[in-house]
């Protein structure tokens, strides 16, 4: 089998980064990092693309194309209302993805105001369908539910009260000092 050696792409000005930049963002919402990440392979190399990438940055911010802090609010509305996540799942997701913490708390903490955490998370297992434990595998069954509503984002104590709801017995234990029960580190 023979591979063909990928072209090399030419790179772009800023007119041609803008109208890259501009595509991109039509397709799929994304934060200012996630932007620059994918401009700099089409970008010229050095500080002329450095400032041509800057210069799109810019111009996306003032036509409102471009906002870290819409994209943390769209961002942790939509994970919350269409996954059922917790709150610390979309903080470190958010985190991951380039987002100023304080953007992500201002977000997180707007979204997540007066949400049943318990309630929540009773939304998330009904969407995934999880079992509750019983049989010969049960303890293991609950280490599995433990741990899929842990890295679902929520409490451990809201984890355990979903567990006792359905009977399962389960000793709380102390997860770190520094934690607190309402996702506030």
């Amino acid at each position: 089998m023979v591979f063909k050696k990928a072209k090399k792409r030419e790179a772009l000005g800023e007119a041609g980064l803008l109208e890259y930049a501009v595509r991109a963002l039509a397709a799929k919402m994304r934060t200012e990092r996630e932007l620059r990440r994918l401009m700099k392979r089409r970008a010229a190399e050095g500080d002329d693309g450095e400032r041509a990438m800057n210069a799109v940055v810019r111009r996306l911010k003032e036509l409102n194309y471009l906002s870290d802090t819409r994209f943390a609010a769209d961002y942790t509305r939509l994970r919350k209302e269409n996954e059922k996540f917790g709150q610390r799942r979309v903080q470190q997701d958010l985190a991951a993805k380039g987002v100023a913490s304080e953007t992500v708390g201002k977000a997180v903490s707007a979204a997540y105001a007066g949400v049943d955490e318990v309630a929540l998370a009773r939304e998330y297992v009904a969407r995934k369908r999880m079992k509750q434990p019983a049989g010969e595998r049960k303890q293991q069954e609950t280490a599995r539910v433990m741990g899929r509503l842990l890295r679902a984002g929520f409490s451990a104590g809201t984890v355990f009260k979903v567990l006792r709801e359905w009977g399962v017995e389960v000793e709380e234990v102390d997860v770190g000092e520094g934690v607190d029960e309402s996702g506030d580190n």
